[in-house]
Parts: C-alpha cells; sequence; structure tokens
C-alpha cells in the first residue's frame, strides 16, 4: 500500500500560541484552483477567502503567497491563519505543577478549554502556555473539558507526544476526580457505574443508551454534611464525553453547576464566569514513557460550593 507522504514544516509561525491552518489537496478534490477548493471547503462567510488570497495570506511550503487562480494539484499543501474570534479572556491563572524537558503538568481552571476549538482559540490552556513559557512546540497529551479544572498533562518535544497520548489510549493513567453533588442517603455507594454512552455531533449533551457499556465509573463518597451537600472521589475506567456528568446525574445526584445535566439550560453569556461546575480532575497517575519515573501529581484547587457553599451560589 502506498503511503502518504509527511506534511512538510509550516512556513508560517504561530500567532498568539496558535498553530496557522494548514490544507492538504486531496485526490479528486472538487476545484478547478486552489481558490476554488477551498472556496468549497472552508465555512467561512462570503468574500473571506478572496479577501485571503488578494492579502496573500493563503502560502505554500516555500511560504511564498498562492494565487488565487493557481491550479489544483492534489497533494499540495497550502497554509494560512485562521480569523481569531473574539474572544473574553478567562480571568484566571494557569498553574504549573510540574516542568521538566519532556512534560509541563499544569492546573486548569475552570471555563478555560484546553486546545483550541470552536470560538475557544486563543483563550485556551495550549496557547496560553506556549506564549507564557515561550514554548512553542508544545502540545496537548489528552483534553479536559472548558468547565473541569485540574490538571492537564502536556509535552514539550513533538517527537515524544505520541508516546504520552498512547499513555491516555491504552489506560495507563490512573485518574482520579472530586465533585459536589446532592447527598442522598438512600444511593449506596461506593459502586462502579457501567453504561453505554453516546455523544452525537451537534448536539450537546451526551446519552445513555442500551447496548455493551463503554463507560466506567467508579463512585465514592468521601464526606457528606447536614446542608445536604456530599463530597465525592470519582474514579474513571474510561474517557467517555461527559462520562462522569452522565454518571452521577444518572445515579440522582447531578454535579452542580452543570449546565447540561440533567436539563441543558440557556447559553451562559460570555464572560459570566459563575457558579463554575463543582467538578476537578484532582490527581494523575503514571509511569513515564520516556524516562520510566514514577509520577504522580496533585491538584491544588478546591471546589468553591464545598468550601462556601453560598459564596458559590451567589455567584461570588
Amino acid at each position: 500500500m502506498r503511503r502518504r507522504r509527511p506534511a512538510p514544516p509550516s512556513p508560517l509561525p504561530q500567532r498568539d500560541g496558535v498553530d496557522p491552518v494548514r490544507v492538504r489537496l486531496p485526490a479528486g478534490g472538487p476545484g478547478a484552483t486552489v481558490r476554488e477548493h477551498l472556496v468549497g471547503r472552508l465555512a467561512a462567510g462570503p468574500g473571506v477567502v478572496d479577501g485571503m488570497f488578494a492579502a496573500g495570506l493563503v502560502v505554500g511550503a516555500d511560504g511564498r503567497a498562492v494565487p488565487a487562480d493557481a491550479p489544483y494539484v492534489p497533494g499540495m499543501f497550502v497554509w494560512f491563519h485562521r480569523e481569531l474570534p473574539e474572544e473574553v479572556p478567562v480571568p484566571f491563572p494557569l498553574e504549573v505543577v510540574h516542568r521538566d524537558e519532556h512534560i509541563v503538568v499544569v492546573d486548569k481552571p475552570h471555563f478555560l478549554a484546553t486546545t483550541p476549538r470552536g470560538g475557544h482559540v486563543a483563550q485556551t490552556a495550549l496557547a496560553r502556555l506556549r506564549l507564557e513559557l515561550g514554548v512553542p512546540e508544545l502540545g496537548a497529551a489528552h483534553r479536559l473539558d472548558r468547565l473541569t479544572a485540574g490538571l492537564v498533562l502536556f509535552t514539550v518535544r513533538p517527537e515524544e507526544r505520541g508516546a504520552y497520548q498512547t499513555l491516555f489510549r491504552d489506560r495507563r493513567v490512573r485518574k482520579e476526580y472530586e465533585a459536589v453533588a446532592p447527598h442522598d442517603p438512600g444511593l449506596e455507594l461506593p459502586r462502579t457505574v457501567r453504561s453505554r454512552i453516546v455523544k452525537e455531533r451537534g448536539v450537546l449533551a451526551a446519552r445513555e443508551v442500551a447496548g455493551e457499556p463503554n463507560a466506567l465509573t467508579r463512585v465514592e463518597l468521601a464526606e457528606h454534611r447536614a446542608d445536604g451537600l456530599g463530597r465525592y472521589r470519582l474514579v474513571p475506567g474510561t474517557g467517555q464525553t461527559h462520562q462522569l456528568r452522565v454518571h452521577m446525574n444518572a445515579l440522582g445526584v447531578p454535579i452542580l453547576g452543570d449546565p447540561l445535566y440533567p436539563e441543558v439550560t440557556g447559553p451562559v453569556p460570555a464572560g459570566d464566569f459563575r457558579r463554575p461546575l463543582q467538578l476537578l480532575a484532582r490527581s494523575l497517575e503514571f509511569t513515564d514513557p520516556v524516562t520510566g519515573v514514577e509520577h504522580r501529581f496533585t491538584s491544588r484547587r478546591g471546589l468553591a460550593a464545598w468550601s462556601s457553599y453560598e459564596d458559590w451560589a451567589a455567584g461570588q
């Protein structure tokens, strides 16, 4: 089988910690010219692609501007910078828990996305860390939901990223989470929750369906108090989208501050950082695939609804 040749290095530098977009022209793709192909392929407004070509913003592997009438050549690569969306800065710091020549582990705040996606591009942990640490080649080994706080692992060297990503893919990283949710004295814990979760594209909330389980979570009650709240320890055995949130909701104790479970609420206005989801990635434990060192990292963050429910509920 013929192997696809690797992409050449980007001729464009990062901008605001964000990589340029790379497009490979596929065999049999639509369009007789590069411009026609990009107009049909990109979800851009009228005239946007033409404006990019007119300004010389679409470049080839040699760094030179590609003319709008350049013929379509299957296998050709072009690069350009996306127009960054207007983003409200997330006003919370990223705390570095560990840094060496191979990895960086950070304590991510609530509301900050891990990597660029959708309307969150420059205001992401990856883009901010690249700028703050001066490491443009930094990459994410895994993702943490934007609304979830806690530990995230990044890699320093691109050639080592696959080794760390494989740890998460093969479930060789032990992760523990902490959550604040209602306390139900009739709920028997600890228990292991198993179900089949599906997340459909374009649908905000995931859901449980009948079938072979693909999601497993160990749920333990760490403590509870008289005001009806409990602090839970969650140990995922799998990594389905929104898994912990779905499983806690299925048990009848949805996590405080969750805008999707049990009901999808209206969109939160940009810049509203009140009442964060009370879910925290508390610890990461693994054997380093490059150095062989046994790592255990613990978040220094707390959950506001547990330390002061009144202040959290009031949005302070």
